[in-house]
């Protein structure tokens, strides 16, 4: 890798004066921002990208299919960009085959079918950590059921090896223990949302929508009852009957060939029997007799309205014109429903609609989040006849457009890296026998007329809806799992006679990453500019970053620099908040303001053709903000809106809480990671106070913008040259933050923060590392992928994997500028939550002295760390954010390059004195919230102090 300067000068030197293929009109110049108020301004000459047409022709993933002797289906798509291969294989099993009393079994499965196999008895995550993989995972779904991973050259043959395995080998490593222990975590993964605000709601809608016994009736997470009484015996059923090769698509993605392919997969799959032929379970689409409205209560802030039907699935000819309804009625940023109830009369906070299609059916549905103290039958009369009005009159074709141009640019997107290409030839061959399908759906959404979406709502939408209302309130009590899980009673099972195969292949060696070359440049005002080159798609991601982040906020104005934020995205000088949203949908760009504690940035991703009118917009955005007075009060009203429904939200609450009690309140860093401010602060910020902090932070002289582009930085200089050179800084001062130098000690203690009727209990721990984010981290953070992070982190391993407590907990080094907390993330059973926090600090002491890294653990991070470098670059956004990380600690451009060298070189001493210096589990502060009557003689047993909070 090669560091080069170039001359902006030198750049501009070589562009044709009259290179400029778009216009900016006068209205979209930089203007000062107006500090008092106006009447409205002149709107912008609205900004023109591409045709349709000529995003979905740049929509391709090339193919090969083959099909091996026992059915297996296998798609290869080629693409040498990086030495990685997406290995995705998808089983035409889902929740809606299961038969009555076995609701869950399918998702149940997918957690059973990654603890190992028959060659292969160790964990198949903690195999394929070791290999490199990224983006390792498996989803259940009502069609199908999926397990993918991302994998360096040199690993393909063992993942081959290990998926072939738990295809056709799997039986024999499933035994009662391993069912047990999988039927607790999946039982904890369903707590885990039910314990969300409105968790509950979808179950209703699902059993109201369908008749009993309908394929789609019941939840893929499945009840309590029915995973309580899960079997060894049906379970292992379950597999033989649904899980033979000729049951599924395996697609070969990346830097791999058919010829290979083919050679590969017989040796690996060739010899697994056929299974049965699952014939997916018939489906009609139900129409209730007359429309059901139903009335729930949950601890929620705000009443939501909903309305829902079922409607075709993603292969009927409606399919698309549905979902482009659904995006003109609440799925656009300037939808109708958001045009009237949000920013027109306000009577809503928010506001959505979708239209999800699956093999045999879909659902379409709507909803408004009333605002507080609103009137929530008017804001339901008023969300029926807007959709009554589009039912009546119909779309009009700039809508459609708009909607149209976005899926497409969202799609070109999808395609930079290999897995996302890999699912959508799995769907397609799936669901259509076709891997194409997703063209087919592009032409369709390219082709669908305003007639068409009319025609499609009004032969769906006007039979009776299913009408649903959830008000704060107490909700009904939770059906618990039992204590003694019927299927947990060992029973006799056949036993499994285990097949020889040949050794499991080893991985070869794998080269370090060739990382983009990092190049710079400097506008005319002084801005700086860090590129690198991306070409996989037609793709530019822009990043215009500034020195501020929720720390800026004074402690007295909490809150203030994430609503300019907000402000910002809700209108500009020229462009009113619906203009702004109208115009990013033409274009099919995404503007986005957003900051972490220590950066603040404006974001564009657009696809390269439609660059210019893009950068127009992300400029007017940036520098031009309206603050316009009534929107100031629509967002106020939005952000406390927001702040109450934190309150019912277990992680907002932990995450709220934790931060002053670990820094102290006088640190920037002592506050909500969040950013939203405190209903105090909200209330008594002012318009002048927005324009302040605008003139504060958002100006050049703070300001440098990372690049990543298929485009060479000769042609993209200029570009950005019109859209920010001309930038000069106001008059005011530049805005600084002042972090203490010491923080204050702290000491082993416990808040609980009330919140009845939880099922479950959120841990959320940690204390301040005496590190910053500029030190070298190397060494500790791989401790901690031993100790914390790792799925097989010694406290998961615990929790979850040993136990059954947990659906996943985590301890990480957050990342931050200065001071750095360590924070542990624990979401378990409530009636564990003392014993949780009990084995979590026994975990973290026997770590910190006397058990520290063993050899396996040191050559699987140091494996699992290096082999996946090549994975964890390959899209223009990872780019983009190594980019920006390098910058905010202080790297060099080369850093990603150093990983592998610098992370084999470690040894477990290293490792173990990087954390045993610095990670003090006696300084931990405990927050937990939860039902106080059922945990709080659970954490009073522990011994530690015990401060009770309310939730509200």
């Amino acid at each position: 890798m090669r560091r080069r300067l170039v001359s902006l000068a030198a750049i501009l030197a070589v562009v044709a004066p009259g290179g400029s293929v778009w216009a900016v009109s006068p209205e979209a110049a930089p203007v000062p921002v107006a500090v008092a108020s106006a009447p409205a301004l002149p709107q912008a000459a609205p900004l023109q990208g591409a045709p349709v047409a000529d995003l979905v022709a740049r929509v391709d993933i090339p193919w090969s299919r083959f099909q091996l002797d026992n059915g297996l289906t296998v798609i290869v798509h080629e693409d040498r960009k990086a030495p990685v291969v997406a290995v995705s294989i998808w089983y035409n099993v889902g929740s809606k085959d299961e038969p009555a009393g076995s609701t869950g079994f399918a998702h149940l499965f997918e957690h059973l079918m990654f603890g190992g196999s028959e060659n292969s008895p160790q964990s198949h995550i903690q195999a394929m950590s070791a290999a490199g993989a990224t983006g390792l995972n498996g989803t259940t779904w009502f069609d199908r059921t999926n397990y993918f991973q991302t994998v360096p050259t040199p690993a393909l043959e063992q993942t081959l090896f290990l998926e072939s395995d738990r295809m056709g080998y799997l039986l024999g490593q499933v035994g009662q223990d391993v069912l047990d222990l999988q039927r607790g975590v999946v039982q904890n993964e369903k707590r885990q949302r039910d314990n969300q605000p409105y968790g509950l709601a979808s179950y209703a809608q699902q059993e109201a929508l369908f008749p009993e016994g309908h394929p789609y009736r019941h939840s893929t997470i499945g009840s309590m009852a029915d995973l309580d009484a899960a079997s060894l015996e049906t379970v292992r059923d379950w597999f033989r009957d649904n899980y033979g090769p000729n049951n599924a698509v395996l697609v070969l993605s990346g830097d791999i060939d058919e010829a290979t392919a083919r050679t590969l997969t017989q040796r690996y799959f060739g010899t697994i029997p056929r299974g049965p032929v699952n014939v997916p379970a018939g489906a009609d689409i139900p129409t209730l007799a007359a429309p059901v409205e139903q009335v729930l209560r949950d601890r929620v802030a705000s009443t939501r309205i909903s309305r829902a039907w079922v409607v075709p699935g993603m292969l009927d000819p409606d399919a698309v014109p549905l979902s482009v309804g659904a995006s003109i009625l609440g799925g656009l940023a300037s939808s109708r429903l958001d045009n009237a109830l949000v920013r027109g009369d306000q009577t809503a906070t928010s506001v959505s609609a979708g239209a999800q299609g699956f093999h045999r059916l879909g659902f379409f549905s709507y909803s408004a989040n009333v605002k507080p103290g609103g009137d929530a039958a008017a804001v339901a009369a008023r969300m029926d006849a807007i959709l009554a009005d589009l039912i009546a009159n119909g779309p009009t074709q700039d809508e459609i457009d708009r909607v149209v141009t976005q899926y497409a640019a969202r799609r070109i997107q999808g395609l930079e890296q290999v897995n996302g290409k890999a699912s959508a030839l799995a769907e397609g061959q799936l669901y259509a026998g076709d891997p194409d399908f997703y063209k087919t759906e592009l032409r369709a959404y390219a082709a669908v007329t305003p007639t068409q979406v009319q025609a499609a709502m009004q032969r769906w939408l006007s039979r009776p809806v299913y009408r649903q209302i959830v008000e704060p309130g107490e909700r009904e009590a939770y059906v618990e799992a039992a204590a003694a899980p019927s299927g947990a009673t060992p029973v006799e099972a056949t036993v499994i006679q285990r097949v020889a195969r040949d050794p499991m292949p080893a991985i070869g060696d794998v080269s370090n990453i060739d990382f983009p070359d990092v190049q710079r440049t400097t506008l005319s005002n002084g801005i700086e500019v860090v590129y690198a080159r991306s070409t996989t798609v037609p793709v530019t991601r822009v990043a215009v970053e500034f020195d501020a982040g929720y720390a800026a906020d004074e402690s007295n104005t909490l809150g203030v620099h994430s609503m300019m934020l907000t402000l910002m995205e809700e209108g500009t000088t020229t462009r009113d908040s619906n203009a702004l949203a109208e115009a990013r949908e033409r274009l099919g760009a995404s503007v986005n303001l957003g900051a972490s504690m220590d950066r603040t940035a404006a974001s564009l991703t657009a696809v390269t053709t439609n660059l210019d009118p893009s950068l127009v917009l992300l400029s007017d955005v940036v520098r031009n903000p309206a603050f316009a007075p009534a929107e100031v009060e629509r967002l106020r009203a939005q952000r406390l809106a927001g702040l109450a429904n934190e309150k019912t939200q277990p992680g907002a609450l932990a995450a709220r809480a934790l931060p002053p009690l670990i820094y102290g309140e006088a640190s920037p860093y002592g506050r909500p990671f969040a950013g939203t401010g405190t209903e105090e602060s909200i209330r008594a910020l002012t318009r002048e106070d927005l324009i302040a902090e605008h003139a504060a932070w958002v100006r050049p002289d703070n300001a440098r913008i990372f690049v990543v582009s298929d485009l060479p930085l000769a042609e993209l200089a200029p570009r950005l040259e019109r859209a920010f050179g001309d930038w000069r800084a106001p008059a005011a001062p530049r805005g600084t933050k002042a972090f203490p130098a010491d923080i204050p000690a702290t000491s082993a203690r416990i808040v609980l923060i009330d919140r009845p009727q939880s099922p479950q209990s959120l841990i959320y721990g940690g204390a301040v590392l005496p590190l910053s984010g500029t030190d070298d981290l190397l060494s500790l953070q791989a401790a901690n992928s031993v100790l914390g992070t790792d799925f097989l982190s010694r406290i998961n391993a615990d929790l979850r994997e040993t136990r059954g407590w947990s659906y996943g907990v985590r301890g990480t080094v957050s990342s931050l500028q200065h001071r750095l907390p360590y924070i542990v993330n624990a979401p378990v059973q409530a009636n564990r939550t003392g014993e949780s926090i009990a084995a979590l600090i026994a975990q973290y002491e026997r770590f910190l002295t006397e058990d520290g890294v063993t050899a396996e653990e040191l050559e699987r991070t140091i494996n699992g760390d290096t082999r996946g470098l090549a994975g964890s670059y390959e899209t223009s956004a990872q780019i983009l954010g190594a980019l920006r990380s390098n910058a905010l600690y202080g790297r060099p451009d080369d850093y990603q390059e150093t990983l592998a060298s610098r992370t084999r070189a470690l040894t477990a001493a290293d490792m173990d004195a990087a954390a045993r210096a610095v990670i003090d589990p006696s300084r931990f502060v405990w927050v937990v919230v939860g039902d106080a009557a059922v945990v709080q003689p659970q954490l009073e047993a522990l011994g530690l102090p015990v401060e009770v909070r309310p939730a509200q």
